[in-house]
C-alpha cells in the first residue's frame, strides 16, 4: 500500500463513502475535490459530503476540520444550480452541529444564503438559517441582511420541512423586540394563522408559540383580532383533538386579553366556561395553569371579575390551591392575588378557606410559588380587616417575617405589604413585633429596589406607633437607613419615609437619634424644594421638632401654650437653614435638684465638662409655687412677670435701656463657667430673651399657660389667653383675648393684642439692637 494510501486509511472517520463515480474513499479526498473545475465532480462530492454528514455529529465536526466549510460556502453562489443545490444541502446538514455553527459565524455566510434563499432548494437553505438563527450575532446579521420578507414569504412554501424551518427561524428571531414589530409590519398574521391549520402538529405548535411572542404588542394583537385570529385560536382550544395545541394556544389568549375587546369575545362565545373546564383536565398541569393565566387577565378588570364571581371561580381556585403540583398552585396564587383586588371575591376567598392553603404556600421550596402566595396575601388584607386576622390565625405573620430574609425582592416586597395591612390592628401588631419584624426590617430597608423600599417603609411606619417597636428600631440599627432614604427620588418611597419618620418622632429618644442623623437638615431640604415638599413631609417635620422644643424653638422662633418646656430645654438663638449656630451664649434650663446627666462639650482644654445644677432656678420654681398659684388667673400672670423681672435686674426704662449692662453681665458668666452654656437662674441682668424664656419656663412649672415668641435683636415675648371681663380695665367682653405680658418696662403690665398700647409695645420689640 503506497503512502498515499495509507494516509488516507488512518482518517478518524466513522463511516466510509458509497461508491461514487469519483475515485476517492475517504473525506478528506472529496474535501479536495471540492475544488475541482470539473462541475459533474462538483456535484456528486457535495452529495457524498450531504450523505455522510447525516450520518451523525461526529462526521460533521470530521469535515470541519477537514476544512470542507469554506469550498462549500463559495459553491452554493456556483453558476451550476445542481452545484448550488447539493451544496446547499451539504451545509444545511453540517449547520446543526453546533461546531459547525460556531465556525459558520466566523464566515460571514449570511448574506450569502439569503441572496440565495429564494433561487435553491428552500429545505437545506432554510435548515442552516434555522440552525444559526439561535445566535444572537446571526439574528441581527438575518435581519440586517433584510432575511424576513423572504423568510415570512416561504411559510407558504408546500415544502413542510421549508415551512418548518421558517417557522424556526422567525420564532428566533422575534424574541427579539424589533423584529417583533418588522414580522407585523410585513405582514407574517395571515400565514402563521393558515399554518395552525397544518397537517403536521409541529407545524402548528411552532405558529402558536410564534403568535405568543408577537402578540405582546399591542398593535401585533389589533391585526391578529381584525384577521380573527382569536376565534381560530378559540377553536383549537374548543377541539379536544388538538389538546397536544392547548398548552400553546391559552398562552395565545392570555395575550389577547390585555384588551377588553378579547374580552367580550370570550365571554360572548362561552370562553369563560371552556376555561374552567380546563381546570378539571386530569394530569395536564400545563394546560391549567394556561387556564389560570387567562383568569389572571380577565380578572385585571372590575366588570370582568364580577363575571367570574357570578361563575364561583373562587371556589375552583380554593380547590386548586391544594393540588400537588408547585406550577399550578404558583398560577392559582396569582388568580387569586387579582381577584382579591375586588371585594366580594375576597371575601369569598376567606370564607371558603383560601388562606390557609396560600399561607401554607409560604413553606414551599419553590421561589416562584412563594412570590406569588405573598402577593395573594398582600391583595386579601389590604383595607381587608377579617381576612388580616384569618391570616393571623393561620399563623402567617410568623412565616411572613421570616420571608423578609428571603433573596427574591418580590417575596420581600409582598411580605413586608402583608405584614404592614396586618399591622394596622393591635392584637396583630404586638405578635407581629413579638416575632423580631423590626430586625427583619433593616436590612431590606438597605436595598436598592424599589419596592421593596416602598413596601418596608409602610410595614415600618404602621409597627412603630408601638413605644417597644421604636425601642428596637434604635437597637437594631434600623434609623439610619430610615433617614437615608428621605433622600430618595422615589415619590412613593419618600412619601411613606417621611410618614415612618413621622411616627418615629413621637419618641423623644428616637427623635434625638434621628437628629444625630442628619433628619432635620434633609426634612428642611425636601420642604423648600417645590417638587419634593408633600404633607408627609411637612408632617414629619412639625413632629420631629415637638419632640424636641430647643429644635423647634431655634427653628420657628414660636413655642405654643401646649409647649410645655422641662428639664433639658436651652436656648441656642436663631438657627438658619441647616442648623449652624449663630449664637455667642446657650440659655439653658436646669430645673433638678441633683441632676445626673452629662454632657460632653469642648471647651479650650478639650476636657469632659459637667452642667452644673441650677439651683437658682429650682428656688425661683419653688417661689412661683408658693406665691404665684393661690392669686386668681389675671393676677397670677401680673405677679409672674414682677418675678421674673426682679430675678433678672428689676425694671429698665425704655430711655434707659441702653445702659443696662447685661451684655458685660454674660460675658463674666460665660468666662466663670468657662463655656458658652449658661443656666438660666445664673442670670441677674436678662434682657427681653432672657425674661421670656424665664416667664414661660416657670409658667409650664406652675402649669399656668403663655406662649414663647422670638423677636430680632435679642427680643422675645410673651403671650397668654385671658378672658377681657376679668382685667378690670376692658369688662365689657366676655370673648377671650390675647394680652402680651411687659416683662422689662412695666413688668406686669398685659397690653390686649392689636390696641395702640400692645402695637407700641411691639414697635419697641422690633426696633435697634439691644
Amino acid at each position: 500500500m503506497g503512502k498515499k494510501a495509507k494516509k488516507e486509511s488512518e482518517t478518524p472517520c466513522k463511516d466510509m463513502f458509497e461508491a461514487v463515480p469519483v475515485v476517492c474513499k475517504t473525506p478528506a479526498t472529496l474535501v479536495l475535490l471540492l475544488s475541482s473545475p470539473e462541475e459533474d465532480i462538483l456535484i456528486k462530492t457535495c452529495e457524498a459530503i450531504h450523505t455522510f454528514a447525516e450520518k451523525g455529529d461526529e462526521n460533521k465536526v470530521c469535515l470541519l476540520r477537514l476544512e470542507a466549510l469554506k469550498p462549500l460556502c463559495q459553491l452554493i453562489s456556483h453558476n451550476n444550480k445542481l452545484v448550488s443545490r447539493n451544496a446547499f444541502m451539504a451545509l444545511g446538514i453540517m449547520a446543526t452541529s453546533g461546531d459547525v455553527k460556531s465556525a459558520l459565524k466566523k464566515i460571514n455566510v449570511i448574506p450569502l444564503i439569503i441572496n440565495k434563499l429564494l433561487e435553491v432548494v428552500h429545505e437545506f437553505a432554510t435548515l442552516c438559517l434555522a440552525s444559526l438563527s439561535v445566535d444572537f450575532t446571526c439574528k441581527v446579521q438575518i435581519f440586517a441582511n433584510k432575511g424576513l420578507p423572504p423568510i415570512i414569504q416561504l411559510l407558504s412554501c408546500p415544502d413542510p420541512d421549508v415551512k418548518k424551518n421558517s417557522l424556526e427561524i422567525i420564532f428566533n428571531l422575534v424574541q427579539d423586540y424589533q423584529c417583533r414589530l418588522a414580522v407585523h409590519e410585513l405582514g407574517v398574521i395571515p400565514p402563521l394563522l393558515e399554518l395552525l391549520k397544518s397537517d403536521f402538529p409541529v407545524i402548528q405548535k411552532l405558529a402558536l408559540k410564534t403568535l405568543q411572542n408577537i402578540t405582546t404588542d399591542k398593535e401585533t394583537r389589533i391585526t391578529f383580532r381584525e384577521e380573527q385570529g382569536f376565534e381560530k385560536v378559540i377553536d383549537i382550544l374548543n377541539n379536544m383533538d388538538f389538546s397536544d395545541l392547548h398548552a400553546e394556544a391559552l398562552q395565545v389568549v392570555t395575550n389577547c386579553l390585555c384588551d377588553d375587546e378579547c374580552i367580550q369575545l370570550i365571554h360572548k362565545g362561552g370562553g369563560l366556561t371552556k376555561l374552567m373546564d380546563f381546570f378539571l383536565t386530569p394530569n395536564m398541569p400545563e394546560i391549567k395553569s394556561g387556564a389560570l393565566k387567562c383568569i389572571t387577565m380577565v380578572a385585571q378588570n372590575s366588570e370582568n371579575c364580577k363575571l367570574l364571581h357570578e361563575q364561583n371561580v373562587e371556589k375552583i381556585l380554593v380547590e386548586l390551591l391544594c393540588v400537588a403540583d408547585t406550577g399550578v398552585k404558583a398560577s392559582t396564587c396569582q388568580a387569586v392575588a387579582a381577584m382579591s383586588l375586588h371585594e366580594s371575591s375576597n371575601n369569598r376567598f376567606r370564607d371558603l378557606g383560601g388562606i390557609p392553603a396560600l399561607v401554607e404556600g409560604l413553606n414551599s421550596e419553590s421561589l416562584v410559588l412563594r412570590e406569588a402566595a405573598t402577593q395573594a396575601l398582600s391583595n386579601l388584607t389590604h383595607s381587608n380587616k377579617l381576612s388580616a386576622f384569618a391570616v393571623y390565625e393561620a399563623e402567617g405573620h410568623k412565616i411572613l417575617v421570616q420571608q423578609l430574609y428571603g433573596n427574591c425582592p418580590k417575596t420581600i416586597a409582598n411580605a413586608a405589604a402583608t405584614l404592614g395591612n396586618m399591622a394596622r390592628h393591635e392584637v396583630i401588631r404586638c405578635s407581629i413585633l413579638s416575632h423580631g419584624a423590626i430586625q427583619a426590617l433593616v436590612e431590606p430597608l438597605k436595598s436598592t429596589d424599589t419596592q421593596i423600599l416602598v413596601s418596608t417603609t409602610l410595614c415600618l411606619a404602621m409597627l412603630a406607633c408601638d413605644a417597644e417597636a421604636r425601642t428596637q428600631l434604635r437597637s437594631a440599627g434600623g434609623l439610619h437607613p430610615l433617614v437615608s432614604l428621605l433622600e430618595s427620588n422615589h415619590k412613593e418611597v419618600l412619601h411613606n419615609a417621611c410618614l415612618a419618620v413621622n411616627v418615629c418622632a413621637s419618641d423623644k429618644s428616637t427623635a434625638m437619634e434621628m437628629f444625630r442623623f442628619g433628619v432635620l437638615e434633609i426634612l428642611q431640604e425636601i420642604n423648600q424644594s417645590v417638587n419634593r415638599r408633600s404633607s408627609f413631609s411637612e408632617l414629619a417635620m412639625i413632629n420631629l421638632i415637638n419632640s424636641n422644643l430647643s429644635v423647634k424653638y431655634s427653628l420657628t422662633g414660636h413655642l405654643a401654650s401646649t409647649d410645655i418646656i422641662c428639664d433639658g430645654f436651652y436656648d441656642a438663638g436663631k438657627v438658619c437653614a441647616l442648623l449652624r449656630l449663630y449664637a455667642t451664649e446657650i440659655i439653658s434650663i436646669i430645673n433638678e435638684d441633683k441632676h445626673k446627666d452629662e454632657t460632653q462639650a469642648e471647651s479650650h482644654t478639650e476636657k469632659p465638662w459637667k452642667m452644673m445644677d441650677d439651683d437658682s432656678l429650682h428656688v425661683l420654681v419653688k417661689e412661683a409655687k408658693k406665691s404665684i398659684l393661690p392669686l386668681k388667673e389675671q393676677e397670677q400672670y401680673a405677679a409672674l412677670a414682677r418675678l421674673v423681672s426682679e430675678a433678672m435686674g428689676g425694671a429698665v426704662e425704655i430711655e434707659n435701656l441702653h445702659q443696662f449692662p447685661w451684655v458685660l453681665h454674660l460675658k463674666k458668666l460665660k468666662h466663670q463657667l468657662q463655656s458658652n452654656v449658661i443656666p438660666i437662674g445664673l442670670i441677674k441682668n436678662g434682657i427681653y430673651c432672657h425674661r421670656a424664656l424665664l416667664f414661660k419656663c416657670l409658667a409650664d412649672c406652675i402649669g399656668i399657660s403663655c406662649t414663647l415668641v422670638r423677636g430680632e435683636y435679642n427680643r422675645a415675648w410673651n403671650e397668654v389667653l385671658l378672658f377681657s371681663e376679668n382685667l378690670s380695665s376692658n369688662g365689657c367682653s366676655s370673648q377671650p383675648c390675647n394680652y402680651i405680658v411687659d416683662l422689662m418696662h412695666e413688668p406686669g403690665n398685659l397690653l390686649a393684642v392689636n390696641t395702640t398700647a400692645a402695637v407700641q409695645y411691639q414697635t419697641i420689640l422690633t426696633n435697634n439692637v439691644v
